[in-house]
């Protein structure tokens, strides 16, 4: 597959944008274990090659166990994730796929007891901005290096 356009370079002022809402991620105080998780989770959903190659190096980098890395898409079914961790895949998965049930109240109460106000918004972001970075690789076709 050959990449449509390199958004990187047809507007920069546009990257520097998405750059701006990552340096608030990384400032956010959400551990960096589980930002990972989530960018990876959400670029699974979206089936985002380039992100998904991106986020399980990083993750390995950070130090994230492979039995986790391989076992995310089925998380439901394995005991690998903390409480705080599934309810944020959960709402993870919920945001993404907003079109299908506008994130339905279960989600809500789930993810509800394990993050202050402040650290749903910063989550909700997270969500956000991984899938505007799915969406800019997906649509001009970036691939893994």
């Amino acid at each position: 597959m050959e990449q449509r356009l390199d958004f990187y370079k047809a507007s920069p002022a546009t990257i520097k944008a998405l750059i701006g809402l990552e340096e608030r991620i990384g400032k956010s105080g959400l551990e960096q274990p589980l930002v990972e998780l989530v960018r990876l989770r959400a670029s699974q959903i979206n089936g985002c090659a380039y992100c998904i190659d991106l986020h399980t190096t990083d993750a390995r980098k950070g130090g994230e166990d492979d039995r986790r890395l391989a076992t995310l898409s089925v998380w439901r079914e394995t005991p690998f994730f903390s409480a705080r961790e599934q309810a944020a895949l959960a709402w993870t998965e919920a945001v993404t796929l907003v079109a299908q049930d506008h994130v339905p109240d279960a989600a809500w109460e789930a993810v509800r007891p394990h993050f202050s106000d402040a650290e749903l918004v910063d989550l909700t972001l997270l969500i956000s901005a991984i899938n505007s970075w799915n969406r800019f690789a997906i649509s001009f076709r970036k691939t893994p290096a």
